[in-house]
């Protein structure tokens, strides 16, 4: 009986243990799984390095700036297609300037 309480005694000091531990940075940065689930090169391979660490600090900042998902949007053609290359990035330096604050 002994052996018994001191059994659950232990596992409800290591619950409070474990309930006490931090955050972990992943978890607090919103949409960081979601980046780090598309850091894939051409071939089809997870990134690695300097290569991923860019690739996360671009994604992340394009996930926080709702001015920019919105100009994105609207970055269309008189065709209807999408805007590209110097065209799209014209596009966006003046959309991203003209939005409102």
């Amino acid at each position: 009986m002994n052996k018994f309480i001191f059994a659950v005694a232990g596992l409800l000091l290591s619950n409070l243990a474990f309930a006490q531990a931090p955050v972990s940075s992943a978890a607090t940065a919103p949409g960081a799984k979601a980046c780090e689930s598309r850091a894939i090169d051409k071939s089809g391979k997870m990134l690695a390095g300097a290569a991923k660490k860019s690739f996360l600090k671009k994604c992340e900042a394009d996930m926080m700036d709702p001015v920019s998902r919105s100009c994105e949007a609207k970055a269309m053609g008189k065709t209807g297609k999408a805007l590209a290359g110097a065209a799209k990035t014209s596009f966006m330096k003046k959309c991203v300037a003209d939005a409102p604050k």
